[in-house]
């Protein structure tokens, strides 16, 4: 492998792909086609939807994605054996294609480790990345809301940070990324507004806003639901912190 091409595709909306996504897709060699398991066998009906539709020529590899050892209790160990096993499959199933294209959920940027997976490729390949829709993008066209107040900074983080360290200091907005367990329920929800979202830009979408007193309960009973139904779940969610009249 010469060149690995980490294409973004957005948030499951197969019109999220750009033009320069696309003709990346057209100059690889091989594209590569992660299986998640039955459970999610749609993310790779969605990405074969999508070579078919862009890059018919171009032929594709499918492989298992190894899954990580959640009963590890050191976390980030655990995380670096998983990227380790990876790599090892990326290599495996580009075989001798010289110019090899991933198409990647969301943004390769953000809160994904896409990047950090390909550094352990050896010999490391020339690396081209094309990004694409975030699903904070994705969440904030669906609420129609802007992403922050005027001149005020937005902190991103992750659900196990909120639950385990609360509300970040000196933010008044923040959005909250791979939360599998609502963290949010761990907030003091007064003066809290949210912006929920799950399956962004899919047909199966589902958007919940509100007091998060109101609608926090609405998020879990509905996450539960759909996840149940479709196997898994992908949600990302918008907090607010208002000002109390007292200041």
């Amino acid at each position: 492998m010469h060149e690995l091409i980490l294409i973004g595709i957005g948030t499951g909306n197969p019109d999220h792909l750009t033009r320069q996504g696309e003709a990346a897709m057209q100059q690889a060699d091989l594209i590569l086609v992660p299986r998640k398991g039955p459970d999610k066998a749609d993310l790779a009906d969605l990405r074969r939807a999508i070579c078919a539709r862009v890059a018919p020529a171009v032929p594709v590899a499918e492989f298992d994605l190894p899954v990580r050892d959640a009963a590890n209790p050191d976390y980030r160990h655990g995380v670096d054996d998983w990227h380790d096993a990876i790599a090892l499959a990326w290599a495996a199933a580009a075989g001798s294609a010289s110019r090899v294209a991933l198409l990647v959920w969301g943004d390769p940027s953000l809160y994904d480790s896409t990047l950090r997976i390909a550094g352990r490729l050896s010999p490391p390949p020339r690396l081209r990345v094309v990004p694409g829709i975030t699903a904070i993008q994705a969440l904030c066209a669906a609420h129609a809301i802007a992403l922050n107040e005027i001149g005020a900074p937005v902190v991103i983080t992750t659900g196990r940070r909120l639950r385990d360290e609360g509300w970040p200091p000196g933010a008044d907005r923040i959005v909250v990324m791979l939360d599998g367990d609502c963290a949010f329920r761990t907030l003091d929800p007064q003066g809290l507004r949210i912006w929920w979202g799950a399956y962004v830009g899919m047909t199966e979408e589902l958007l919940i806003s509100g007091d998060l007193a109101e609608a926090g309960p609405r998020i879990v009973t509905l996450r539960a639901e759909a996840r149940a139904r479709h196997g898994w779940i992908m949600d990302i969610y918008l907090l607010d912190r208002r000002p109390t009249a007292e200041g």
